[in-house]
């Protein structure tokens, strides 16, 4: 995820994600490498849909039944249908809603697109999400960062190595107050046979080679970890349509190779220097 001018001849993680949600603000080389990695990995189409769906679901959760009304949406991507504070602000018009990306083509459709209500506001942060005090800096002229805050990592913490990643979610929810949930969906090698775990494979191959930037596959142990010292939403961490199904998807539920989870900070964690008490 680096910031550099808009370049239409290589495909780009936000763009191929735009085309798999059916957008336009995507190139030919975006399509091309979408459409080979589809054939080798059809499912990846409902995953980049699921991502969606448990973005909507989360959102509604944490307005209806936590009472949250600040959100932080780290990695945000081209805007689509159900944004986070489309979702937030239908529920609860005074809601606040920050959005963090460092792409040049994502701040230019965002600045147009991402517009909140009358009454609540909607703003958005230019910046590498690794640089966690410049983004909590710039986040705390819209978001009262003492108040509970939901954080949403939606498909993001993918491009970073495990252990950088499970850093850089940990700088951010120690940063936030207690109170305040972390909402994080990634792609996890899981629910596939054997024939479907090398196709992916040669597909997650193929997305190194051809795309900006790589991405990372979890283990389901590795994505349960990013919730270390928080305590889980039912149903826990989960293939992510099986995250509160809606009633009328009851039985028709699909595992796919990507999960969602939701955990709510109850108090500070203690640091490495400050263990907790056996």
């Amino acid at each position: 995820m680096t910031d550099s001018p808009i370049d239409s001849t290589i495909a780009h993680t936000a763009r191929v994600w735009n085309y798999w949600l059916g957008g336009k603000d995507n190139y030919p080389v975006d399509r091309e490498i979408g459409d080979r990695i589809k054939e080798l990995a059809p499912q990846v189409v409902d995953v980049a849909l699921g991502d969606r769906v448990f973005l909507r679901r989360a959102v509604t959760h944490l307005v209806q039944e936590e009472g949250i009304r600040q959100f932080l949406d780290i990695g945000t991507g081209l805007p689509t249908a159900d944004n986070t504070h489309e979702v937030a602000q239908a529920l609860a018009p005074h809601a606040r809603v920050v959005y963090v990306d460092n792409d040049p083509l994502v701040l230019t459709h965002a600045r147009a697109l991402l517009t909140g209500t009358e009454t609540g506001r909607t703003q958005f942060v230019g910046a590498d999400l690794r640089d966690t005090a410049k983004v909590l800096e710039a986040a705390a002229r819209t978001l009262d960062l003492d108040r509970p805050i939901a954080l949403t990592l939606m498909g993001t913490m993918g491009h970073f190595e495990f252990d950088e990643a499970l850093k850089i979610v940990d700088a951010y929810t120690d940063a936030l107050a207690p109170g305040s949930f972390l909402a994080v969906c990634d792609g996890v090698m899981a629910h596939m046979d054997a024939e479907l775990g090398e196709r992916a494979m040669q597909g997650m191959r193929l997305w190194q080679e051809k795309v900006a930037q790589p991405y990372h596959m979890r283990t389901v142990e590795e994505f349960g970890r990013f919730f270390d010292g928080l305590e889980p939403v039912e149903p826990g961490p989960v293939s992510v349509l099986r995250w509160r199904p809606e009633p009328t998807e009851v039985g028709t539920v699909r595992d796919l190779p990507q999960y969602a989870g939701l955990a709510k900070k109850t108090s500070t964690r203690p640091g490495p220097e400050d263990p907790a008490t056996p």
